[in-house]
């Protein structure tokens, strides 16, 4: 299927090459950009967006795949947090509640939804009162925002009321409840229709390009030495600015340029589990108190999310491990709740991530700031650090602001809070005539409204490649909720280049499946092995790899602490090393 990347945004390998043929010609006088960006998680594509809306030239590079670290391993929450409220952190609460109803309402609403928890009270008398007004607080702040809410308002439930939403829960477990409602994302497909957002306004996007030093003139830095990891070519960048957003690999591309005023970023480790939505009974999601910070349990289409944790984590920032001692502190203390504990062997994925937290004096990461920070160390580098995954755009604001602030020429502000990623706009209308597209296409219409939960108003080019191959209707096998048609278009429009970006980014098979994906590997290698141009022995690669990569998570999770599962899971390297 061609499509014309410039008009669509879309990332094939068309226009990824044409993107790299732009960035090499940087070096050419007059020629450099505005703002180069390194990091393709939520907040570098989110500052991709920020400044090529304001009419600035942009390039970003990714030395993985877009939303490869933290980015595509958070709890899928947009959400003010509570628990900060508690901390009286109420300007950070405020922000996030204004940011989480824009994302619901007007920016993403194809991508975003609200999601109902409750808040189980388990002290007669004094509790209700106390969680009931912090609740309370909680949905005033966002009517405050002055943007839409984009959820309903709280309300007090009863034992016998709360038994009724969630009949699994423990008799004695709870004295009654209040039922709340934040929004959820798939964090990983937001940030790809993000960084496909920013392409279609003008910005030039290459993943898979390592930086591996900045380019200097005196003090000044002057741009980015970069390596493609797909064919090990290097080249330079040059750029009036650079805005390093590698989060919690900071400190390792600041010291690229200076020891210097640098911020400082510790990694914090946090883990989920995924099993089946039949283990237990509940319409809503539970938010409990541990001892150390909050566990959420999480309604995913026909899953449960469960976590997540909050340690230190010294290791491989890559593919930080899930341990076996991770996995059995989730599952002690969400059947603390339940009248049917759950096992080992109701779990069908383990997702491990870090939170690149601002460091400070204290020891214990779970008190560590989610405030960011913006910083200019030397001429020409912005960094922006620390923050929360649902104020991604207050931080990419904030980190073009800085950059922009020394340009010779008046840079108009920011303006992404009035712009829609792709395939927001007219969502609620392809929504409402999903029945007809159904038996327009021939294909089901549960099918329509999960494309169009995916792909909102994009979703005619999927059904195009349906259309173009009849045989792309059917599912990825061992994954019935996906069609191959969109691991087609995961490489055509998204800019997957490995089986690993469609089993894990593109799609959540990884961790919804029970083999994790094993047996969609050698289907999902052919799809995209025909539209990258593949040989029989990169797609028999590919397919090694990926069966490799689960087998070395599921050892990593077997074992009892983090340096035994770190040394599991590094037992596969990556497939495209940093040469």
């Amino acid at each position: 299927m061609k499509t014309n990347p410039a008009n669509t945004g879309a990332l094939g390998p068309a226009a990824r090459e044409a993107s790299i043929q732009r960035l090499r010609a940087t070096s050419e006088p007059g020629q450099e950009l505005d703002i180069l960006i390194v990091g393709g998680g939520i907040v570098g594509t989110g500052a991709a967006l920020d400044a090529v809306t304001r009419g600035l030239s942009v390039g970003i590079v990714e030395a993985s795949d877009w939303a490869a670290g933290t980015s595509s391993r958070s709890s899928k929450l947009i959400h003010g947090g509570l628990r900060y409220l508690e901390m009286l952190d109420f300007a950070l609460v405020k922000e996030a509640l204004q940011e989480r109803g824009l994302l619901l309402s007007e920016l993403a609403p194809h991508l975003a939804r609200p999601v109902p928890f409750l808040y189980p009270l388990t002290k007669p008398f004094i509790e209700r009162p106390y969680v009931g007004a912090g609740i309370a607080l909680y949905d005033a702040m966002s009517i405050s925002s002055g943007h839409s809410r984009g959820v309903p308002f709280h309300k007090h439930l009863t034992k016998r009321g709360t038994l009724r939403a969630a009949p699994s829960l423990k008799n004695d477990a709870f004295v009654g409840s209040i039922r709340y409602y934040d929004g959820q994302v798939d964090d990983a497909k937001y940030v790809a229709n993000l960084i496909r957002t920013a392409a279609y306004y003008g910005a030039h996007a290459v993943n898979q390009m390592a930086v591996v030093d900045f380019l200097r003139e005196g003090e000044r830095v002057v741009g980015a030495k970069v390596i493609d990891r797909e064919d090990g070519t290097g080249f330079k960048i040059r750029a009036k600015q650079v805005i390093n957003a590698t989060g919690v690999w900071t400190d390792e591309t600041q010291a690229m340029v200076t020891e210097r005023g640098q911020l400082k970023v510790r990694a914090s480790k946090g883990i989920h589990l995924v099993v089946p939505r039949d283990r237990f009974q509940s319409t809503v999601g539970l938010i409990l108190r541990t001892e150390k910070s909050v566990l959420f349990v999480i309604p995913w289409g026909r899953h449960w999310i469960i976590g997540t944790t909050d340690t230190d984590w010294h290791l491989d920032k890559a593919h930080p491990a899930a341990s076996s001692k991770d996995i059995d502190y989730i599952l002690e203390h969400v059947n603390r709740v339940l009248k049917r504990p759950l096992t080992r062997e109701d779990v069908e994925g383990v997702y491990a991530g870090l939170r690149p937290l601002l460091a400070g004096e204290n020891d214990s990461t779970a008190k560590l700031s989610r405030e960011h920070v913006v910083a200019h160390p030397v001429p020409g580098l912005v960094v922006v650090a620390g923050g929360k995954w649902t104020t991604y755009r207050v931080m990419a604001k904030d980190a073009v602001d800085e950059a922009t602030r020394t340009m010779d020429e008046r840079v108009p502000p920011s303006c992404t809070e009035t712009i829609p990623l792709l395939g927001a706009s007219g969502f609620r209308a392809a929504w409402n005539r999903r029945n007809r597209t159904a038996e327009e296409a021939g294909v089901h219409v549960a099918r329509i409204e999960h494309l169009l939960n995916r792909y909102g108003s994009l979703t005619p080019e999927v059904l195009a490649i349906i259309e173009e191959n009849p045989a792309l209707a059917e599912p990825i096998p061992g994954a019935d909720d996906y069609l191959q048609a969109e691991a087609v278009y995961a490489a055509t429009h998204e800019g997957a280049r490995h089986v690993h970006d469609v089993l894990t980014r593109r799609t959540r098979i990884s961790i919804e499946a029970w083999d994790r994906g094993v047996s969609a590997v050698p289907v999902v290698a052919k799809l995209m092995g025909d539209v990258l141009g593949w040989s029989d022995a990169q797609r028999e690669n590919e397919v090694r790899h990926y069966i490799a990569r689960v087998e070395a998570e599921r050892l990593s999770q077997q074992q009892p602490d983090d340096e035994s599962a770190d040394a599991a899971r590094l037992g596969v390297e990556d497939i495209v090393p940093l040469r």
